[in-house]
């Protein structure tokens, strides 16, 4: 049986920590409502891959930086998610420490 893609698993875990169903992000994510529950489903199965446009409006959806989404490797990606809810400012500081220390 194939692995599914980081993406499909991460937007399922997403989803289910936002508490919405498929057809609700995917309505959200301004997909038809016709289609939506389908299309979130083919995501989360790893059949299809949106396109960058659904992917930003997804994540943005879902509060998560559309690089989380991608990344391979869990714990960069979870490195990712944490980060993305730090200001500029805060990133900023924490590479200046990671690069001195």
């Amino acid at each position: 049986m194939e692995e599914k893609s980081a993406f499909a698993r991460r937007l399922r875990t997403a989803r289910e920590a936002k508490g919405v169903s498929q057809k609700q992000l995917g309505i959200l994510a301004g997909i038809d409502q016709f289609v939506a529950s389908a299309r979130i489903n083919q995501y989360e199965r790893g059949k299809h891959l949106p396109d960058l446009q659904t992917a930003q409006r997804l994540a943005a959806e879902l509060n998560v930086p559309v690089s989380y989404l991608y990344e391979p490797n869990d714990d960069l990606a979870e490195l990712i998610r944490i980060l993305g809810g730090h200001s500029r400012d805060q990133l900023r500081q924490l590479i200046i420490q990671f690069q001195s220390g």
